[in-house]
C-alpha cells in the first residue's frame, strides 16, 4: 500500500521535508493535498491518534503527525536512518533543531501572530529580522557546521557516512533560507561553506534530479513558510 501525505496543496512547507524523503528513497506515495481531504483526518473519530495539523502520513492503520516524528519513523522504513536506535535518536535530535530554524524564519514575517497579515507587522518584522540575521542564522549555522565536523565518518553527511533523511531536510532548510535572505545568506556562506556544500551536494545527487526538475517540486513562495520581502533582508 503507498504511503498517503497529507498537506495543504500549491506551497512547499513543512510537507516538503517529508516529501524530500519519499522522492530520494523512490517510496510508492501519494499526495492527498486536496483541501477536504486534508482536513478529513484531523477531525476524524475512528483515529485515535488526530494530528493537529498537516503534515501528516498515513501507512496503513498508521497516522502520524508532525515533520520530525513522521521522518523518524520513515526513515529506517526507507533505508535513510542508522540501524542503531542511538543514531537515530541523534538524527530526531538535528531534525527538531531544523524545525527550531524552520518556525524562527516564519516568525521573522509574522511576529506577532499567524492571523495578521505581514503589511499589520511590518515594523515588527524588520526589528525580528534584524536579530534573526546577525544572531540566529550564524547561531543555527555553527551548530550544523559543528555537527558535520564531528561526524565519525566524516563533514560530507550530518549522520553516517551516507545520505539520510536529515541531509536532505537541512537542504531544504538552506535552500529555504537563500530564497528569503539571499544577502544575509550570501554574507556567510564562506563562513560555513560546508554546511553550505551538503546542500549542493543533496541537490546535484542523482537520486533526485528527476524530481527537482519535475513540477512536483513547488517553488518558494510568498503564502509559504520562507518567504522573501527585500526589505528585511540586508
Amino acid at each position: 500500500m503507498a504511503y498517503e501525505l497529507f498537506y495543504w496543496g500549491g506551497i512547499p512547507g513543512r510537507g516538503e521535508f517529508v516529501r524530500l524523503a519519499l522522492e530520494y528513497a523512490g517510496a510508492d506515495y501519494r499526495e492527498m493535498n486536496r483541501e477536504g481531504s486534508v482536513a478529513d483526518l484531523l477531525t476524524d473519530p475512528e483515529i485515535i491518534t488526530p494530528s493537529f495539523a498537516p503534515p501528516y502520513l498515513r501507512d496503513g492503520d498508521v497516522v502520524i503527525g508532525q515533520t520530525a516524528a513522521i521522518l523518524h519513523y520513515l526513515g529506517p522504513r526507507l533505508g535513510l536512518a542508522p540501524d542503531d536506535e542511538a543514531s537515530r535518536n541523534w538524527m530526531l535530535q538535528i531534525q527538531l533543531t531544523i524545525a527550531d530554524m524552520v518556525a524562527e524564519a516564519h516568525d521573522v514575517h509574522h511576529p506577532l501572530g499567524m492571523g495578521r497579515y505581514y503589511e499589520d507587522q511590518k515594523p515588527e518584522s524588520q526589528r525580528r529580522a534584524e536579530e534573526f540575521r546577525a544572531d540566529r542564522i550564524p547561531k543555527f549555522l555553527t551548530w550544523f557546521a559543528r555537527v558535520l565536523d564531528r561526524n565519525p565518518d566524516g563533514p560530507q553527511h550530518l549522520v553516517g557516512g551516507a545520505v539520510s533523511y536529515v541531509d536532505l531536510s537541512l537542504f531544504h532548510l538552506m535552500r529555504g533560507l537563500q530564497y528569503a535572505f539571499p544577502k544575509a545568506m550570501g554574507h556567510v556562506a564562506d563562513q560555513y561553506a560546508p554546511v553550505f556544500a551538503l546542500a549542493d551536494s543533496i541537490e546535484a545527487d542523482p537520486k533526485l534530479t528527476a524530481y527537482l526538475e519535475s513540477d512536483r517540486r513547488l517553488p518558494f513562495n510568498q503564502d509559504g513558510i520562507f518567504r522573501h520581502y527585500p526589505e528585511l533582508d540586508a
